[in-house]
């Protein structure tokens, strides 16, 4: 009995001693916003079907546990990019992106650890000098620059997601061209614009001469109505009427006798 009592206290005290050496490669706990992989160096290798969910997890010690941080993460790289025609453009970068968290064993397999270094900034640097070189300094500066971005997300993206990472967004912070260059696009701008207003200004007189040569047309043939309608009969029957109204009012007043045939009568009021 005392040397069975004994035996379990010398395994107890050697497998304390062991979870005290090996505890720190056998015990992992993997925090929110990452994922782990395992690698078994002396059996299947990588295991590309288990990848290790947030929480505690317990790894045999001769096997290798990677952690990675599967959180949105952002790279800005500053680059000098040539256009269509040659010219030399410097542009500022920025790209967010994470590993997908059930493909971590194939892109561990493929890039590592580092595959921010080895796959993202390369792949994104590669796609923005494609993309540019299809395009102006002039296109890229001010006319087509949202197609530019949209050009790049998309190839971008494409490019990552088939290594594994997901593309959030790429962003042209910046775009510095020779001063030179800057100054005639943005004057050439500045006459567009001119030539705009100009244009809208001449569209707006022309509107406004239509406007008056409809309404112009308009009073004259009202007016040749009008003076087709009022003949000789027509304005002595008026005539006769307005004398009527005038001579029937109680107020005060002088009639002067017309001369003429069809001279018609003026009353005057004292």
């Amino acid at each position: 009995m005392k040397k069975t009592y004994v035996k379990l206290i010398i395994a107890a005290s050697v497998l304390l001693l062991m979870l005290i050496i090996f505890g720190s490669s056998m015990f992992y706990i993997v925090q929110p916003g990452e994922r782990g992989v395992v690698f078994r160096p002396f059996s299947t290798g990588l295991d590309t079907s288990l990848v290790s969910s947030p929480g505690f997890t317990i790894v045999a010690p001769w096997n290798e546990f990677v952690v990675y941080n599967v959180k949105e993460t952002n790279s800005e790289e500053k680059m000098d990019v040539l256009d269509k025609n040659g010219l030399s453009i410097s542009v500022d970068i920025s790209v967010r992106y994470n590993p997908i968290p059930n493909k971590l064993p194939f892109l561990h397999q493929r890039f590592g650890e580092n595959y921010t270094n080895q796959l993202v900034i390369p792949e994104t640097r590669s796609t923005v000098r494609q993309v540019m070189g299809r395009y102006t300094a002039e296109e890229i500066y001010s006319t087509k620059r949202a197609q530019v971005e949209l050009d790049i997300i998309n190839e971008t993206t494409q490019k990552l997601q088939d290594n594994y990472v997901e593309t959030r967004a790429v962003l042209i912070r910046s775009i510095n061209l020779p001063e030179q260059i800057q100054s005639a696009i943005e004057n050439k701008q500045q006459q567009e614009q001119e030539a705009l207003a100009y244009k809208f200004r001449l569209q707006k007189e022309a509107q406004e001469a239509d406007r008056k040569r409809i309404e112009a047309e308009g009073e004259a043939k009202a007016n040749q109505i009008i003076n087709s309608s009022l003949t000789p009969s027509l304005l002595k029957m008026r005539g006769i009427e307005a004398t009527l109204k005038l001579a029937n009012s109680t107020n005060a007043k002088t009639v002067v006798i017309g001369s003429g045939s069809d001279g018609m009568p003026l009353i005057l009021n004292n």
